[in-house]
Formats: C-alpha cells, sequence, structure tokens
C-alpha cells in the first residue's frame, strides 16, 4: 500500500457533528496542498451548520453569514455530508474506525446543565436551550409548548444565550415576521402576555459574562424598557480593583459601563420591561402543579485562596412571582457508546485534540476532538477556528509521526451500509435543495427563509427534488 495522505492512499477522515467546528476543522484538512484527504462529514440532522442554523437568535442574521464560509468548504473536492444518521443509532463508532484512518468528534454539547434546587422539574421551568431550539425550528422541539401566559418570565445566567432569550421573549411580531423564527414560535411569542423579563446574574455586573453587542441590543428593543437599580451597580472592593486594574478584560470594563448608562436612564412606558439584577442565585422554584414563583438568595462576592472572585449565599432571600423560567447556566456534552467521557465535566478527555483514555493513561490513536465537545461552551463561533487548527494540527503530526495508522479498505463502503440498513441519509446536494425550499417558501413573505421543522418534511424536500431531476 502506497504511503497514507498520498492520491492513491489518501487520509481519510470522519467528522462526527457539522457545526462551526466541524466545518473549520474540515476546512483545515483539505486545504493542505501536500497531504491528499477525504473528509466524509456525519450529522443525526439532515440539515448542517449546527448552532448556527439551530443556535443563533433568529434576528441576527450577519452572524448566520459564516455559512458561506462552510458552503466553500463543502464544495472541496473529497468532502462528503451524511444528515440525518445518527452514530450509535446508525452507524457504531467501531464501524467508523474500521474505515476512517481518523476519527474527529465535533458534535458539540447538546444537552444543558441543571440548577439543582426544588422545583426545577414544575412545568414552566425549562433549560434555555429548549427554548431556543423551539423557536429556531429544531425537530426535536417541534412539539414543545411553553406557557406564556404569566406576566413576568425570569432568566437564570448572565450570557450570551440569556440574552438572547430574552430579548426573543421581548420583540414585537411585526420583528420576528421578517426572521427565520419558527411559525410555531412567532405565533406563541406573539400572543404572550409576559410583560416583564428579569434577568438573574450569580455574581455582579464586572463578572457577567455577556459580549458588549449583546447587552447594548437590550438597551435597543423597541418594545421594553431596560431596568437596572443603580444600587444593583455598586461594586464590592474586589470588583472595583479588578475593573481599576489593568488585568480587567475589555469586555468587562465596557459592560459596567453599559449597565452603568441603562441604570442612569428613565423609563419610556414601552408595553415590556427587561429587569437585570445581579449577585443572586436561584434557591427554590415554587407552584402547585406548574411554576409559581421563584426563592432567590442575595450574594457576596470575595477572593478565593487563588485570587478568584467568588459569590456565596448571605442567607437574605426574596420571592419573585413569575410563571415562566429559564435556566441559561451553560451546556453539557454526552458520551457516545466506545470513545471515553469524562461525565463530571461533560467533556471527551484530550489533549490538543488528541482523545485519552483515563483508565488506561494514554491516548486512543486516531480519535480526536473539537469545539465544544473538546473544551466546552465558551467562546463565540470564530473561536472554533482556531480550536480545529489545533486539531487538525495535531492530526497531521500524527500522520508525520505514525501514530495514525493505515487501513485496509473495509467493504462496504458507507453510503452502502446505510443504504442497506433503510435510512434516508441526505447528501450536501439534498441539503442545497431543503435550502432552496426553504428560502422560497421565505421570499413571498419577505422572510430569509421558512424552517421546515420536522425531519420527514426534510427529506420529503430533498426526494422531490431528486424526482424533479431525474
Amino acid at each position: 500500500m502506497s504511503d497514507l495522505g498520498s492520491l492513491e492512499n489518501p487520509l481519510r477522515v470522519a467528522i462526527v457533528g457539522s457545526g462551526p467546528a466541524g466545518f473549520y476543522g474540515a476546512e483545515h484538512l483539505l486545504k493542505r496542498d501536500d497531504v491528499s484527504v477525504e473528509v466524509d462529514m456525519f450529522d443525526r440532522l439532515p440539515t448542517p451548520f449546527g448552532l448556527v442554523r439551530a443556535g443563533v437568535a433568529p434576528d441576527h442574521p450577519k452572524i448566520k453569514s459564516v455559512i458561506r464560509v462552510y458552503e466553500k468548504t463543502a464544495a472541496r473536492g473529497g468532502f462528503r455530508f451524511f444528515g440525518n444518521v445518527e452514530i450509535g443509532r446508525d452507524l457504531t463508532v467501531a464501524e467508523l474506525e474500521q474505515r476512517y484512518n481518523a476519527v474527529v468528534y465535533a458534535y458539540g454539547t447538546a444537552t444543558d446543565r441543571r440548577l439543582g434546587i426544588p422545583g426545577e422539574d414544575l412545568p414552566g421551568s425549562h433549560a434555555a436551550t429548549e427554548f431556543v431550539n423551539w423557536y429556531n425550528a429544531h425537530p426535536d422541539f417541534a412539539d414543545h409548548r411553553f406557557d406564556l401566559s404569566a406576566r413576568r418570565a425570569v432568566v437564570i445566567g448572565n450570557g450570551n444565550v440569556a440574552a438572547d432569550v430574552a430579548r426573543m421573549l421581548a420583540l414585537p411580531r411585526a420583528e420576528l415576521d421578517v426572521t427565520d423564527t419558527a411559525d410555531h414560535a412567532i405565533e406563541a411569542l406573539a400572543e404572550s402576555a409576559i410583560a416583564e423579563i428579569v434577568i438573574l446574574g450569580r455574581r455582579g455586573p464586572a463578572q457577567a459574562a455577556f459580549t458588549n453587542p449583546e447587552v447594548r441590543e437590550l438597551g435597543e428593543l423597541t418594545d421594553a424598557d431596560i431596568i437596572i437599580d443603580p444600587a444593583e451597580l455598586e461594586l464590592d472592593p474586589a470588583s472595583r480593583e479588578y475593573i481599576d486594574s489593568e488585568d480587567c478584560d475589555p469586555t468587562h470594563r465596557r459592560n459596567v459601563e453599559i449597565f452603568t448608562d441603562f441604570s442612569e436612564r428613565q423609563p419610556e412606558d414601552k408595553p415590556k420591561r427587561v429587569v437585570m439584577r445581579f449577585c443572586c442565585s436561584p434557591v427554590e422554584i415554587r407552584g402547585e402543579g406548574k411554576v409559581e414563583s421563584i426563592v432567590i438568595g442575595h450574594n457576596e462576592l470575595y477572593r478565593d485562596d487563588s485570587g478568584q472572585i467568588r459569590a456565596r449565599d448571605t442567607g437574605e432571600r426574596e420571592e419573585i412571582e413569575c410563571g415562566l423560567v429559564l435556566r441559561s447556566i451553560g451546556y453539557r456534552g454526552i458520551g457516545l457508546e466506545g470513545i471515553p467521557f469524562d461525565p463530571r465535566r461533560g467533556l471527551i478527555p484530550n489533549e490538543a485534540g488528541r482523545v485519552n483514555d483515563p483508565e488506561r493513561g494514554e491516548q486512543v490513536p486516531g480519535h480526536y476532538a473539537v469545539g465544544w465537545i473538546k473544551r466546552g461552551p465558551s467562546g463565540v463561533i470564530g473561536t472554533n477556528k482556531k480550536d480545529a487548527q489545533e486539531t487538525v494540527a495535531t492530526i497531521f503530526a500524527d500522520l508525520e509521526s505514525g501514530a495514525i495508522g493505515k487501513r485496509e479498505p473495509v467493504e462496504p463502503p458507507i453510503e452502502v451500509v446505510l443504504a442497506a440498513r433503510g435510512g434516508d441519509h441526505i447528501t450536501y446536494l439534498d441539503w442545497q435543495a431543503i435550502d432552496r425550499a426553504e428560502v422560497s417558501a421565505g421570499e413571498p413573505q419577505g422572510r430569509p427563509r421558512i424552517k421546515f421543522c420536522r425531519i420527514d418534511e426534510m427529506v420529503d424536500a430533498a426526494r422531490s427534488a431528486d424526482a424533479v431531476a431525474s
């Protein structure tokens, strides 16, 4: 057999997950001129692009323009897409190992972290990720229902997802109608009775994890006043020292300035209010058969022995009436049978992308991780480009050192295996047909697209296009 990575014997890589990390990984793998690489990308949904499609807020269409970069990668020779294929259901990790020199896990962190408090499972208490997926037409959440009949909603968290869901709850119908928000969500949000959205942060304004643009947008809502009690912005000594220091992240310093501006504004009597609270932690969610209120504990901030600013409970309690609670306190990954997994961190254990087996204390040859399942849910979309670059550099280093083993071709090939199992796997051409159908449906209404919400609708759109083409 010729050298691995040659034209006669290309390096064959499977990427599990088609979000930003997966596509950046494919881009870095395929652009090497001196190594021949073939990439097969798998996703359990028929649609690619991961959180760019199902996580970015619909009123942020410019962020989705990054898809054009991924489309260029998909157009490269050596790239194939297998949508509607779930590893563990349609294919096993072992079957990937048999047919690929390297397997890269890029499937992200799909589950949410829990609060661990009484009442968390009451109807009306949800993960913010469920809400995001619901309004973004994710097929897993098309039939979800959110009770929006109460006057007040509480959003727990101080990151961009918390800002997104708060903003979506405050947008008027006229602004929703020009987005690709799922039709079922537009109808529900337009009829919502929610007039106040309270955002709770465990620590203070100096530690809030929002990016500056997300914070500013909360103050630019056409139908909602932004409310912050000036007392909420009184910084503790440790936070003041941090904000005034050269070590302060400019984003944190600017956030405090924006919050201060918000606190000095006079309400304009808009139909809704977004109220920001700091140094508050949920203690209990109460209600008879559904969410009726949330009890919060007031925190104080202190420096621990390592110098980190942390929150601790003062014992003071406050009860806030509400009918909807959305927790946005972080994501967790889930394991795949056949590869190591760290259940405490919710990640695949790795070093520079190389998957490690903690029990044996060694690398699992040919297995790699990238993106959130590698490092945890941090950063923005672009952060995954550098992350992917590191993992791909590791793959090529292992190729050069001989750590990636040569494999004799295994029959039948993946596409034949999938066809024999009766699955409706989706090619990239199929996805383009789905894409065209969605865009065409949106054009008469002046919308970027009307998304299909169900997998069978997506498959039907792809097959209809196939029938016309033939």
